[in-house]
């Protein structure tokens, strides 16, 4: 610990626990006592003085490569972000949520979130998902409260918890929003984290991030994968965090070798849909899974033995991914629509086995690419992973490099591309591999956004060099993510004290 360093008149302080050396937490505290002070701060008196407080953190995360692929089965490679949010949490006797979160004290909505935890439950019985999604999303200006008190909800409903009193809970963050950095689920898993340590709940971290997950998917609405949550949960500094998406298998942690690096170059573009959207993307790809196990019925292996092949191949376990490139090329996409009216696909397949996502009739939806992508993308992770610690030189620089170009150019295929960021990954083959940048890529759900960036470790004045001509030519210099943070395993919390 380096109590030391803080240079505040310490009102609260640190009984247990360590900043493990990362400034933001001394900053993050700093700011607990500077909002305590000021008599227009929204978080003014949300601490009882004599309880102790928990603080825990959680990093965003750099897709590095996978991204979108996620909810087909993919490998992933994420980096877990320096930048992170905080969650702040006290117990209260009463039985009354009071949630402040700063990142929302912006004009456009409410910080302060207020309600019992009667608003929870129906007849003594959790509220069903749906219900719950309806009334966090009836007010745009406290929408965001349902990543923090979706939490308590989802530890009723999955884990039987049932809370005898309330809590206190502060949210602050230097992550920001919207940049396709995984900011959302960051503060599920603060807050998650959090409520488990104030109320003495054992969650292991896989199950902490699937429970954060359900947080976004049922009462958030939103159909993401995991691998947000299990990279802020389970990253390690300066490693790519590996997670086979089937669903959510942890496999070792890929070290970044001394000679490269990774940054992020942020668009200033927080969502620009020029062809598909995320969700219609996901609801394609598994049309396509749907039409592929509908053909592999009829197919029969080896030929003439009448032996019919099942949905249930264990080969595939469900997974576009684990269809290989090869197989998919020859047998599979020439039978695939390029686009798709949902009507017509229902009345010909009912469904898809998607949990989260439906076809909607009067949409059209990108079968061919957005079925594509992951086969593809699976491969090029897995010769990513493979590639990056084991092998030296420039000629392994080049094909990391390519690898991710070829993902970026796969997102612009389905509809997730965007002009900002595809000049950015335009300007970083511009400046090149004779500066040390050799590849790029759009990184989250796409439509714009932040751009991973490979290059060596010395060529940082290269990709502010981009930065630049970037905002010459749109005038928004992006922001410069480099760098990275343990996971919230690994932080573990703290316990604050308040001092008179």
């Amino acid at each position: 610990m380096r109590h030391e360093r803080l240079t505040y008149a310490v009102m609260y302080r640190i009984t247990q626990g360590s900043t493990q050396g990362l400034s933001d937490v001394e900053t993050f505290i700093e700011m607990m006592n500077q909002q305590d002070r000021s008599p227009t701060s929204p978080a003014r008196g949300l601490f009882l003085p004599r309880s102790e407080v928990i603080v825990t953190r959680a990093p965003g995360r750099l897709d590095v490569m996978g991204g979108i692929a996620d909810y087909s089965g993919s490998l992933v490679l994420q980096l877990p972000t320096q930048e992170a949010t905080f969650a702040a949490i006290q117990r209260d006797p009463s039985p009354t949520l009071r949630i402040v979160s700063l990142a929302a004290d912006d004009g456009k909505r409410t910080p302060v979130f207020e309600t019992p935890l009667a608003r929870l439950e129906c007849h003594g019985r959790p509220v069903d998902y749906e219900t719950a999604r309806r009334d966090f999303g009836s007010d745009p200006k406290t929408r965001w409260a349902a990543y923090a008190a979706g939490a308590f909800l989802v530890l009723m409903r999955e884990r039987a918890v049932r809370f005898s009193g309330g809590a206190r809970i502060l949210i602050g963050s230097t992550l920001p929003e919207g940049k396709g950095l995984g900011s959302s689920a960051a503060i599920e898993v603060a807050v998650m984290h959090a409520i488990a340590a104030a109320f003495n709940l054992t969650l292991p971290p896989r199950d902490l991030a699937i429970l954060c997950q359900t947080v976004e998917n049922l009462v958030v609405g939103a159909p993401c994968g995991v691998m947000d949550q299990m990279t802020s949960v389970c990253g390690e500094a300066h490693r790519l965090l590996a997670l086979l998406c089937q669903p959510a298998e942890l496999l070792p942690a890929v070290p970044i070798p001394d000679d490269v690096a990774f940054w992020g170059l942020d668009s200033g573009v927080q969502h620009a849909v020029r062809g598909a959207s995320y969700t219609s993307v996901r609801v394609a790809a598994f049309m396509g899974y749907r039409i592929i196990a509908d053909r592999a019925r009829l197919a029969v292996t080896p030929e003439d033995s009448g032996v019919h092949v099942r949905i249930d191949d264990p080969r595939w376990h469900g997974y576009l991914a684990n269809i290989s490139p090869d197989e998919f090329t020859k047998a599979y996409e020439p039978e695939l629509p390029t686009w798709m009216e949902g009507g017509m696909f229902l009345a010909q397949y009912d469904g898809t086995t998607d949990p989260v996502t439906r076809a909607e009739g009067g949409e059209r939806y990108p079968v061919r690419a957005a079925t594509a992508h992951p086969i593809h993308e699976h491969a090029r992770v897995r010769e990513f992973a493979e590639l990056l610690p084991r092998c030296s030189g420039e000629q392994r620089l080049h094909r990391l490099g390519e690898l991710m170009y070829q993902s970026h150019a796969s997102y612009t295929a389905c509809g997730l591309g965007s002009d900002a960021t595809d000049r950015i990954v335009e300007l970083v083959k511009a400046v090149g591999t004779g500066h040390g940048l050799y590849g790029a890529k759009i990184t989250g759900g796409g439509s714009g956004g932040t751009v991973a960036v490979l290059g060596r470790p010395d060529a940082l004045e290269a990709v502010e060099a981009v930065a630049d001509r970037y905002a010459e030519h749109t005038g928004h210099r992006p922001h410069i993510f480099s760098g990275s943070s343990p996971g919230a395993a690994a932080f573990g919390h703290l316990r604050l004290a308040k001092q008179a």
